[in-house]
């Protein structure tokens, strides 16, 4: 696998249960890309992502994802995957009951922080990186949907992801606040890390033009073309 490839999929066969989704996935996704992911609902996209995330496991085929090989990936070592990914879903899922900053601390002590000074200095660092600074003592039912899906962005980003899966991020939100996230996602990309966005919104894939790969008939795509 390439240096500067994050995500690297062969002739990879794709299941659910025992129903084959995807056949014959090949994906390569470099460092620091910003790529779109479309299809249809039941297409395959939340499959491939959890391929991705270690989710669903390997049936045919190679895969490796952040320096792990996805086709002998230990129970165990599930969880030292994710903490190279960063991932962003359509529903908030933000603790109701704890600020800003304890969501985000709750996430850092539940991958292994300890050091409350180096703790403190992390959460203020990636509210910096999405405006929301100012927002640290804020309940979530306080600040707006953009806010809280920035929020989302700031804890996907605690760990100094390699990667970011976002799914379907903007789909709660409106036109304008969708392309404000997108443009966040973007930015995050030109520092480095690899985004995979899964949209069903072609005018924010037609605003943001990028790489697009699209699931379809049971295949994947690569570099695919909306019209």
């Amino acid at each position: 696998m390439a240096e500067n490839i994050v995500i690297n999929l062969q002739k990879v066969d794709v299941f659910q249960q025992k129903h084959l989704v995807l056949s014959n996935v090949n994906l390569d996704i470099a460092k620091g890309e910003f790529v779109f992911l479309i299809g249809q609902t039941g297409s395959g996209k939340s499959s491939l992502l959890k391929i991705i995330y270690g989710d669903l496991h390997i049936g045919n085929g190679n895969g490796a994802v952040a320096g792990f090989d996805l086709k002998n990936l230990a129970e165990k070592d599930v969880p030292y995957l994710r903490r190279k990914l960063g991932i962003v879903f359509q529903d908030f899922q933000l603790l109701s009951d704890r600020t800003i900053e304890q969501n985000l601390e709750f996430v850092l002590k539940a991958t292994g922080w300890d050091d409350k000074n180096l703790i403190n200095e992390r959460i203020k660092d990636v509210l910096e990186k999405v405006g929301l600074r100012s927002k640290i003592k804020k309940m979530p039912h306080e600040i707006s949907g953009g806010e809280q899906q920035r929020v989302v962005i700031a804890r996907a980003l605690l760990n100094n992801p390699e990667i970011i899966l976002a799914d379907e991020p903007t789909g709660n939100l409106d036109p304008e606040t969708s392309e404000e996230i997108v443009l966040l996602l973007k930015q995050i990309s030109q520092s480095g890390t690899a985004v995979l966005m899964a949209t069903h919104d072609y005018h924010i894939i037609r605003t943001f033009p990028s790489r697009i790969i699209k699931c379809e008939g049971g295949v994947v795509h690569e570099d695919a073309q909306i019209t």
